[in-house]
């Protein structure tokens, strides 16, 4: 067998293993499973970077589907940035590394991708008083119903969104965090202004679901798309809740990176 078939043969070899995990039952459409398989397969590096994916035609054949299917999947992961297409030459790995976010005692945005990405900033989408629901009443250690001011904030890495933020704030110890907010574009700055120099992260639970409408339009995803959830209380220096947050990372572009907390 000469070297070109023997690459061949070893793209076919993959091309099974990934074919064979698809699941027609499971309510994710095909081309959305496609597109995690061959993501997976650049994040394990069977693809490098500007390597060139088989074409459309034999990618349909080793994934059993016709070969629409196969194009929506590519054409999500181009829309991601993940993958880009030369007309006439076929379609390359722009990029196979995902950020990698840290969670650890002291979790900041604009810190925990310092190196990552040249431009990181955080949007305020929206802000809005409440009364707190059971859990974040909980979280806050505040009385169910207390009043609480919810941010909406969008993180974003070199202009490419990286997060969907919910958070929830004593209205009565935080009035004006909005305002705060949207001209500081970060949390931490925020703090400061009401003379909170220092927080901790208290707790953190992870989880993942599929992307729901919300999160598709703002972290622009695909249906179907895989978001990393985590629900983290943040605490003063002497343990005083003051941020009760759900934030959403896409996962195909963002890893959660633990660290003792």
């Amino acid at each position: 067998m000469d070297d070109r078939a023997k690459k061949i043969g070893g793209k076919e070899m993959i091309g099974q293993q990934m074919a064979s995990s698809l699941e027609r039952r499971s309510g994710v459409s095909l081309w959305r499973q496609i597109a995690d398989q061959i993501l997976q397969s650049i994040a394990v590096g069977d693809f490098a970077e500007n390597a060139a994916l088989p074409p459309e035609v034999a990618l349909a054949e080793r994934y059993g589907v016709n070969r629409h299917t196969v194009r929506s999947a590519i054409a999500a992961l181009v829309q991601d940035g993940v993958l880009r297409a030369e007309q006439g030459r076929g379609t390359f790995v722009l990029s196979r590394k995902r950020l990698s976010y840290p969670i650890g005692a002291r979790t900041r945005f604009s810190e925990g991708l310092q190196g990552q990405a040249s431009e990181r900033r955080s949007v305020l989408l929206e802000a809005a008083v409440e009364p707190a629901s059971r859990r974040v009443a909980e979280g806050l250690g505040l009385a169910r119903g207390s009043v609480v001011i919810r941010l909406e904030t969008r993180g974003e890495a070199d202009g490419q969104a990286v997060s969907r933020a919910t958070g929830w704030f004593d209205a009565a110890r935080f009035a004006g965090i909005d305002a705060a907010m949207a001209e500081t574009g970060s949390v931490t700055a925020s703090f400061q202004r009401f003379g909170i120099g220092d927080y901790l992260r208290q707790s953190t639970v992870l989880s993942a679901r599929h992307a729901d409408a919300a999160d598709l339009a703002d972290l622009d995803l695909q249906p179907g798309a895989i978001v990393l959830v985590t629900v983290a209380v943040n605490v003063t220096p002497d343990g005083q809740p003051i941020q009760f947050a759900e934030t959403r990372f896409p996962a195909e572009r963002v890893e959660l990176k633990l660290s003792a907390l």
